[in-house]
């Protein structure tokens, strides 16, 4: 059962994330998956009778709201979390397209997330769990607050004038070498319709440049001109020397335990334990935490 204090804690998020959404109270809603007047009555304080525990949870995970007491993770700035934010910005700010390919695990997924929840106007998106084109259109038209569940060539039409209008939009693409073959030629053609109006942005690791270099090596309709919108440049910033990965990897890592881990951590024994590999990090921080 949810808690009137987890319930509160959660209410309290969607208000911190209301001030970064562009659009109308009714439109937040919609982007959260609730009705309008469940909203209000949750935006006025009420949190009991208002909705399903199912709900509560949906929206926590939605929210990032963690469900278990402790102390919330903090954002290390990390030589990734700045890369990634810096590159997120300028994108947003000059309506551009960028593609970063790196390492898996380094935090290319956090630094987005972060900076979705934290800029209006951003969508950031999973194309692991949306992987074909109605499904990719539908989530973004949900997650800006438009109607998702009509026809599709209307909620499409819908999206790409809203798009053209909205104030410095930003598409975060992440995982985006899961996405399927209609769904790059139905990107190409949104970035087609709102050029110089949206940015975007494209992430993933080794499948993600693969793909991309395989359709043009098979001249696949689409992928030179998709990779030339992204300005024909795949963005890394892991080092490529052994050793100066190996400095990188400890740095991200020492960063991420020095701005989490309980005071007294041995820190050479987490970077040795966890191989300074960020996903182990994390499972290491919060035994710590637990253990304190």
């Amino acid at each position: 059962m949810i808690t009137t204090e987890l319930k509160q804690k959660i209410a309290a998020a969607m208000t911190d994330r209301r001030e970064n959404f562009g659009g109308s109270d009714s439109q937040y809603a919609v982007s959260l998956g609730i009705n309008a007047s469940i909203y209000n009555r949750i935006k006025n304080g009420e949190t009991e009778r208002v909705l399903a525990d199912a709900k509560w949870i949906s929206l926590a995970r939605n929210l990032n709201v963690e469900l278990g007491a402790g102390a919330a993770w903090q954002t290390a700035k990390t030589p990734v979390y700045v890369a990634v934010s810096t590159q997120l910005e300028f994108c947003q700010e000059k309506s551009a397209l960028a593609v970063l390919c790196d390492d898996a695990g380094i935090g290319k997924t956090y630094a987005a997330e972060q900076y979705a929840r934290s800029h209006k106007n951003v969508v950031y998106v999973d194309c692991s769990q949306v992987k074909t084109k109605q499904q990719l259109v539908r989530f973004i038209a949900k997650e800006l607050g438009l109607g998702y569940t009509g026809i599709y060539r209307d909620v499409y039409g819908d999206l790409v004038f809203y798009l053209r209008t909205l104030l410095k939009p930003l598409i975060i693409l992440d995982e985006a070498g899961d996405l399927n073959y209609p769904a790059f030629l139905e990107l190409k053609a949104l970035q087609n319709k709102t050029k110089e109006s949206c940015g975007w942005y494209m992430m993933g690791a080794d499948g993600l440049r693969e793909k991309i270099n395989s359709g043009i090596r098979h001249k696949k309709v689409g992928f030179a001109e998709i990779f030339d919108r992204y300005g024909a440049k795949f963005q890394k910033i892991t080092p490529e020397g052994k050793e100066e990965r190996k400095e990188f990897y400890a740095a991200q890592a020492a960063a991420v335990i020095k701005a989490n881990a309980p005071e007294g951590t041995d820190l050479r024994k987490m970077l040795l334990a966890t191989d300074s590999r960020l996903r182990r990090v994390y499972i290491e921080v919060k035994k710590a935490l637990n253990a304190a």
